[in-house]
């Protein structure tokens, strides 16, 4: 069994920037699952919209929002999520990281794959966040590992929250919002999700050998990549829940899971 006063690791499928303003299946199953946990500490978030050359933590005591997008509502450009940082968490991540060298960062702040998602998990900002950088140099295994070297805070108060999307084609999307799924689309997620459940981790790590729905699920790692995080941060006795699934815009997966 695990143990109970573990917070679980989750990964979340955040989809379009507008989630943040929406209420929608997604929204409202992000909503009543922070609403079913106990009040973390802290929250570190892995965001595919950090991916850079290097690994990095947000050490500043107020995080800015970022509005790292373009062409949406005015509304969507106004939102702010007020969130307190944690520099003793950003400390503490970079100890429990070495010897890998992680940067401590001033000026990112909290992009849309952290608050669309904490809006509804966290509404008010009532729980502090850091955030972490996905270095896009390095491969499947060091993001993995770098998961498994963060479990440890989850027994601690720490909530671990990955963000991105296991299928992610925005040059194939379509923008009506009854689009149908493609079937190469919906045959990738099929297999993640039954990967998950498995705990194939060995799968997940090469994604290529789950299909050739792969080349066109993941055409650029940054958005599957946090997945990486959220298994390596798994224990023996945790169990996948599945908060979320589907295909939205016909090719990006709201695949959500809450391994704990």
């Amino acid at each position: 069994m695990p143990d109970a006063a573990r917070l679980p690791v989750v990964f979340i499928g955040h989809g379009s920037p507008m989630n943040t303003l929406a209420d929608n299946a997604y929204t409202r199953a992000w909503r009543s699952f922070g609403a079913t946990l106990p009040a973390p500490k802290a929250i570190l978030v892995v965001s595919a919209h950090w991916y850079v050359g290097e690994t990095a933590v947000t050490t500043m005591a107020t995080p800015k929002t970022i509005h790292d997008f373009y062409g949406f509502p005015a509304e969507l450009f106004a939102y702010q999520y007020p969130a307190a940082g944690d520099p003793a968490l950003a400390a503490e991540v970079q100890r429990l990281l070495a010897p890998v060298d992680v940067q401590a960062d001033h000026g990112w702040g909290l992009d849309h794959g952290a608050w669309s998602v904490l809006a509804h998990m966290f509404p008010g900002a009532p729980v502090p966040v850091i955030q972490l950088s996905i270095d896009g140099t390095q491969p499947a295994d060091f993001h993995y590992q770098l998961g498994a070297k963060l479990a440890p805070l989850r027994d601690q108060g720490v909530l671990l929250l990955a963000s991105g999307n296991v299928v992610h084609n925005l040059r194939l999307m379509q923008r009506s919002e009854d689009a149908r799924a493609f079937p190469w689309a919906e045959e990738f997620n099929t297999a993640v999700r039954e990967r998950l459940l498995a705990r194939d981790h060995a799968a997940l790590m090469n994604p290529i050998t789950l299909g050739d729905s792969a080349r066109l699920a993941i055409p650029t790692p940054e958005h599957y990549l946090p997945l990486l995080y959220a298994i390596g941060a798994q224990r023996d006795d945790d169990r996948v829940e599945v908060l979320t699934d589907g295909i939205d815009l016909a090719s990006v997966s709201m695949l959500s899971v809450a391994i704990g």
